[in-house]
């Protein structure tokens, strides 16, 4: 078949995000009927059905899912190609770098002072975006490298280099039945009400389960008794008074890595990589696996 067309593609994610012809149509800014032909011509030119419809429903087949994701990826790459080009015309060259709160682990300060002593270094901009803002907006072209933690962030589609392993801890509430134990493992958590990120999959009309989208938002609810966390290691220092943390033997530990898009030649690129090791390898490998680098004590 001949590849689809971006716009092809627009309709496509619009319809299958709505599950709605008609609030699709209206999101487009065009009519319902030829919004329904186009995706009809897409389908028979695929061979494959892409959305099961009925008189009162629409949802997505299989082979719609990761329609879906692929058609996600194509469009963010197209518009990255125009924002990375209209940034490289600049005159005024300049790195942009998203990162959540704490998402660096510490080690920015570290990064950023070996990143200016290298030749190949531009002026960076750091983004302090939400939770799960980050790869989006490597994807899309709004950033030109992120701090990312495998195994939470979607690493598809980027190189990486990891810079800190992390540990991961309890947080609870100081008159918790737990908060006393020198360790915990997820078993003793069983029943407990947890926070649910942005992008959880957990059922977002669970009471016991409120939103979150920052690490304030969390200590505040533990500090209530609300909920309890599991929240890497380097967390601790930014940990409130009223709150416990209790190492967990046994939930996986997680990466902190900087991510770029794959087959990237920028020298800015490749200098601040060379930033990130450099600044890990000065940390020490101990450090590295216990989430104690580079912290400052004015962190809140």
């Amino acid at each position: 078949m001949d590849v689809p067309e971006t716009r092809e593609l627009a309709y496509f994610v619009a319809v299958a995000e709505e599950l709605h012809f008609g609030r699709a149509a209206q999101r487009l800014g065009m009519a319902q009927p030829p919004l329904s032909r186009a995706i009809a011509r897409l389908e028979r030119r695929m061979g494959v059905q892409l959305l099961a419809r009925t008189s009162r429903s629409v949802r997505l087949t299989g082979a719609g899912q990761v329609f879906l994701t692929e058609s996600r990826k194509a469009l963010d790459a197209v518009t990255a190609s125009v924002r990375r080009a209209q940034r490289a015309a600049r005159t005024d060259p300049k790195l942009t770098l998203a990162m959540k709160p704490n998402g660096d682990a510490g080690l920015l300060e570290s990064i950023l002072q070996h990143y200016r002593r290298d030749p190949d270094a531009v002026d960076i901009e750091v983004i302090v975006c939400g939770i799960g803002e980050q790869a989006p907006m490597l994807r899309d072209g709004r950033a030109d490298v992120a701090f990312l933690t495998a195994p939470y962030d979607d690493l598809a589609g980027f190189d990486t280099e990891p810079l800190l392993i992390q540990d991961q801890m309890a947080v609870l509430p100081l008159a918790h039945r737990l908060a006393g134990r020198a360790a915990l493992t997820l078993a003793d958590l069983a029943g407990e009400p947890l926070p649910r990120w942005p992008g959880d999959e957990a059922d977002a009309t669970d009471g016991r389960q409120p939103e979150v989208r920052d690490i304030s938002q969390v200590m505040q609810l533990v500090a209530l008794g609300q909920v309890v966390a599991v929240l890497p290691e380097s967390v601790r220092r930014r940990a409130w008074p009223d709150v416990a943390c209790v190492p967990l033997l046994d939930a996986p530990p997680t990466t902190v890595v900087v991510a770029w898009p794959e087959r990237t030649t920028s020298r800015a690129v490749a200098a601040l990589i060379r930033a990130g090791a450099q600044a890990a390898e000065v940390a020490g490998a101990g450090a590295v696996r216990r989430g104690e680098i580079g912290y400052q004590d004015t962190l809140t």
